[in-house]
């Protein structure tokens, strides 16, 4: 994409994190794919853990009004969480309230932009304290990277489905009272956004899945929504030398490699034990190792050798991973749109997964790879087979799914459809076309 031909926009990302987990690395890409095309974009995070110059950590007021009133903010929530300690069930993930101990201080301590850009900003931004003190004229933009802005706490519902009837009695806590915490986090934010105008607030979701959830969903379906999926940097995530990359990984050569990558291998939800029964039906299957990828081991429990390469978070070492790989495999059972799928295809590895969330968006089925009804773990099994045994197969979809990704999920284009997207939300006299060419 071309630079800008005049002045750029300026816009700032709000994210937890900044590079630590998929939905901070997406965050990330977009904000440096807009820095390219000349654009003056900036990420305001509470934990910075890159050395990006455009990074910028909140920096909490520290006067003792202001920390007295964060110490009560944070012992409340906590009060309020403690009670489902012991009820809450081992193996799911997190859940985040909607109020944070910064109430309205991230908002006011927010650099001057003109549209801010909201991704994933749990236990950081608070609703009420954020949406109450914006100012008015600037436009927000908010990528939905999972389900927390539409649930009352949990990230991925598990197929719940209560956060479109106000939560309650919530599986994640371990509660069967209606107006239980969910149940209070959902109204809270409720209240929130039914006193945002429909026009301050566009939501971006990263496909038709989330975009269906928005639409159905009761106080949120007012704000106006578009699909942009996540871009994938393919001139880093590339076709590399399978051989070269096996020696560096110290992985055998003569192995037909199945690869897993989850940033919690072993949360349940990611399917790591449907892949374990998938694979107990593939005695047959010669040479076979399993690859992982992910912080903790996940344990295949049966006689198919393992290599778990642990938690890794250098693009590098990823790059090598898919490229030593044959198949990448999906077993999540319930997910949003995991840029790892992304990753593997510009590598050209065909993928193996279950058709859940906005999985279906990016697999293309007898295409870039094969999708098997969630939780068929006979039909996973014979996904996988199918690319195991036939190799003509797999590199005909290895090929094409590369050539999808260069298509249709480059950084350049991800990040022409933000601009797009900003664009339309500004003054037309202020940013038109002549101002800035993308």
């Amino acid at each position: 994409m071309g630079q800008a031909s005049g002045v750029g926009m300026k816009i700032v990302h709000v994210s937890t994190e900044d590079i630590s987990g998929g939905a901070a690395r997406a965050a990330h890409r977009l904000h440096t794919g807009l820095r390219t095309m000349g654009h003056d974009s900036s990420m305001f995070v509470v934990n910075r853990r890159s050395k990006d110059p455009y990074v910028t950590a909140f920096d909490a007021s520290m006067d003792w009004g202001s920390r007295i009133r964060r110490r009560i903010r944070r012992e409340q929530v906590r009060r309020d969480f403690v009670r489902y300690a012991a009820s809450r069930p081992a193996g799911i993930e997190i859940f985040s309230d909607d109020r944070s101990e910064f109430g309205s201080d991230v908002a006011k301590h927010l650099p001057s932009c003109d549209v801010l850009n909201l991704h994933w900003v749990a236990r950081y931004v608070d609703y009420e304290g954020f949406f109450s003190t914006v100012p008015e004229r600037t436009p927000v933009v908010w990528r939905i990277a999972d389900m927390n802005p539409i649930t009352g706490g949990c990230h991925v519902d598990e197929g719940c489905g209560r956060f479109l009837s106000g939560c309650g009695a919530c599986p994640q806590l371990g509660s069967t009272q209606a107006d239980d915490l969910s149940s209070q986090v959902w109204g809270r934010k409720r209240k929130t956004f039914e006193a945002v105008d429909a026009h301050r607030l566009h939501l971006v979701a990263l496909n038709r899945w989330m975009k269906g959830n928005l639409a159905d969903h009761p106080f949120l379906r007012k704000f106006p929504v578009t699909i942009i999926p996540n871009g994938v940097d393919t001139e880093m995530f590339a076709p590399r030398d399978r051989r070269f990359a096996r020696e560096i990984l110290g992985l055998p050569q003569d192995a037909t490699i199945l690869l897993f990558i989850a940033v919690m291998a072993e949360m349940p939800y990611k399917g790591f034990s449907m892949l374990a029964q998938a694979l107990a039906g593939l005695s047959d299957v010669k040479n076979l190792c399993v690859v992982s990828v992910g912080i903790g081991k996940p344990e295949l429990g049966i006689p198919i050798p393992h290599v778990h390469l642990g938690y890794v978070t250098d693009d590098r070492v990823l790059v090598l991973a898919y490229n030593a790989a044959d198949v990448f495999v999906v077993p999540a059972l319930y997910d949003n749109s995991p840029n790892t799928i992304l990753e593997a295809m510009a590598c050209g590895i065909p993928v193996a997964a279950f058709a859940t969330g906005g999985i279906p968006d990016m697999v293309r089925e007898g295409t870039t790879g094969l999708l098997s009804p969630r939780y068929d773990v006979e039909a996973l099994r014979a996904a996988i087979k199918d690319l195991l045994v036939r190799p003509d197969k797999r590199q005909g979809m290895g090929a094409r799914s590369r050539e999808v990704a260069v298509q249709d999920y480059t950084l350049p284009l991800q990040t022409s459809r933000y601009v797009e997207l900003y664009r339309s939300l500004l003054s037309p006299v202020k940013w038109s076309t002549d101002n800035v060419s993308g």
